[in-house]
């Protein structure tokens, strides 16, 4: 039987990308389509765009949405995405949650969710990103104190947080391999006299321009020799490929019973 999805967002960017493989997949239905009160694509057919008829008629009411599906995936803002984990929780059904900007207390409400029922939540669903991230945790922990820690992040214009979820983790993925508290040694912003830089400082760097899906490049600067990881999306279809992978590996967690709060690195085997 199909994996019957429920796609929050259905009307932007990420959604559409999400509906287009979603219905490229064999083993996938649309079961429900989610979208805000002013959508254009209210009351359209989830597959109007790309030619389809799916029966699915893109709506507001979330409960009836999630109520129909096995799994959510949720690529909207925080306060949307909060809402419609709440109605998961409350109906059991499983999500997958690629929001960006989510706070320290809306995480903290999430891992509660997950108590109740699987979720897997990654800024960034791209396999590219996450097997990236991997590769940074150790160079940071063969490179060692000596190498100097930078990461560049660009986005498209319309990106309203900064830096993004990406970059953090990457950040954060660097600190573990150094064996460092990430928060203490983030560094945001430079400005004026800022003096030299201070030892195992994990810089940032955020750019915003243009229709650009998303670069990240993490920076290892040492003396003589610099080492730089980039990766580079030229398609929102590597992140809606990685959401349906997770949405296999979380429906397959709630079909078993369990519950948790996993990652990427869990849905590809990386840890």
């Amino acid at each position: 039987m199909a994996l019957k999805l429920a796609i929050a967002g259905a009307g932007g960017r990420m959604g559409q990308a999400l509906i287009e493989a979603a219905l490229a997949a064999g083993d996938l239905d649309i079961a429900s389509a989610l979208d805000v009160d002013d959508s254009a694509f209210l009351a359209h057919d989830a597959g109007e765009r790309f030619g389809r008829t799916t029966g699915v008629l893109v709506g507001t009411d979330i409960d009836s949405a999630v109520h129909a599906a096995d799994v959510l995936i949720d690529f909207t803002r925080p306060a949307g995405t909060m809402a419609h984990v709440a109605a998961c929780a409350k109906h059991r059904r499983a999500a997958v949650i690629g929001t960006t900007g989510l706070d320290a207390a809306q995480q903290t409400e999430l891992g509660a969710y997950a108590k109740v029922i699987p979720i897997v939540y990654s800024p960034n669903m791209s396999v590219g990103v996450n097997v990236l991230q991997e590769l940074v945790e150790r160079a940071a922990s063969a490179l060692g104190h000596a190498y100097d820690i930078e990461i560049i992040e660009m986005h498209h214009k319309h990106k309203v947080d900064a830096p993004s979820g990406t970059a953090l983790q990457l950040g954060k993925a660097a600190a573990a391999g150094r064996g460092i508290d990430f928060a203490p040694n983030a560094l945001f912003s430079r400005e004026g006299d800022i003096g030299a830089r201070k030892p195992d400082t994990i810089g940032f760097a955020t750019l915003r321009g243009g229709d650009v899906v998303g670069e990240h490049t993490v920076i290892f600067a040492g003396t003589g020799e610099r080492i730089e990881l980039t990766h580079r999306a030229t398609s929102r279809q590597n992140f809606a490929a990685g959401a349906l992978r997770a949405a296999r590996f979380v429906a397959a967690k709630r079909n078993d019973g369990l519950s948790g709060l996993f990652d990427m690195r869990n849905v590809l085997g990386l840890g």
